[in-house]
């Protein structure tokens, strides 16, 4: 029985009452951030996607597979299945040779006008793709400066504007894990007698694996995925799994054959989302284990 005088505590003034609102609160903010975009993203990618697909599998109301071996069967989606890996994978490897020089130089080296340097180097990549394909296609042209090279039209042109579009990738990717590389191992190798060659071969280029693991994947990505560039440079002659979706659906209206090939980019922008995701991993995993205590 209380005593008289004592005072009764409200229900609501509780310890835990203002912060189970609070948690209320902060989730509820958070369910609507998240919601916003996966609307966006359901309205603009998903529904898209699906119709398209949808149209090109459902026929009479029921599911029909028998696309996949029509369209395989056809030399064209071969021819084209071909181009975008060859093109995707040259210009990956051109972008990474000539990548991990800029790297150093933007990243290891100290000089003036460094920051400066590395703003410019960003500048093709954040171009729009059909910018960059016609800069080229009037640098190339018989016309033009390059034009003695002969290269409009060709394989060699795409592969050159997919280089300098994905050129920047490769410099951060790999300069931005450089930087934070312990130098003491390369310089220990050095004092031991090894050339600056070999001991970049055998010490730092190892090191550096994770990284340009990470930035080849990404690259490739982009150039399986290019379409303004290769539309604008090679034309139907040079098209790519991306540009074949374009012409099957607004040229051919054959919307089976646009969602086959659909299927084909998702895998194969699946297969390099995950293999750069690894990179990533072993790369965030080197920098750890490379801080000093």
């Amino acid at each position: 029985m209380p005593t008289p005088g004592a005072r009764t505590a409200h229900p609501r003034s509780r310890p835990g009452a203002g912060v189970g609102r609070a948690r209320v609160g902060r989730g509820l903010v958070w369910g609507l951030a998240a919601a916003l975009p996966l609307a966006f993203l359901g309205l603009f990618f998903a529904l898209p996607v699906g119709s398209l697909v949808l149209r090109g599998f459902v026929v009479d109301g029921g599911l029909d597979l028998g696309g996949f071996a029509e369209v395989f069967g056809r030399p064209r989606t071969w021819r084209i299945i071909g181009l975008t890996l060859a093109q995707a994978t040259v210009g990956t490897a051109i972008a990474v040779l000539v990548g991990i020089p800029g790297a150093y130089l933007l990243y290891r080296c100290q000089f003036r006008g460094r920051a400066a340097l590395r703003a410019f180097v960003i500048v093709p990549f954040v171009l729009p793709t059909v910018v960059v394909g016609v800069a080229f296609r009037s640098v190339l042209a018989p016309s033009g400066p390059l034009g003695f090279l002969d290269w409009d039209g060709t394989f060699a042109a795409v592969v050159a504007a997919l280089v300098f579009f994905n050129y920047a990738v490769v410099v951060r990717t790999v300069g931005g894990f450089w930087a934070h590389l312990d130098p003491r191992a390369e310089q220990a190798a050095r004092s031991l007698g090894a050339p600056p060659w070999r001991a970049f071969l055998t010490v730092t280029l190892p090191a550096l694996t994770p990284a340009i693991a990470s930035a080849a994947s990404i690259v490739f990505l982009f150039c399986a995925t290019a379409f303004g560039v290769v539309l604008v440079l090679g034309g139907t002659g040079y098209g790519t799994v991306e540009t074949e979706i374009w012409v099957q659906t607004t040229q051919f209206l054959d919307l089976r054959a646009a969602a086959v090939l659909s299927v084909v980019q998702l895998v194969v922008v699946a297969v390099a989302l995950g293999t750069a995701g690894r990179a990533r991993a072993r790369r965030e995993r080197a920098l750890q284990l490379g801080r000093p205590e």
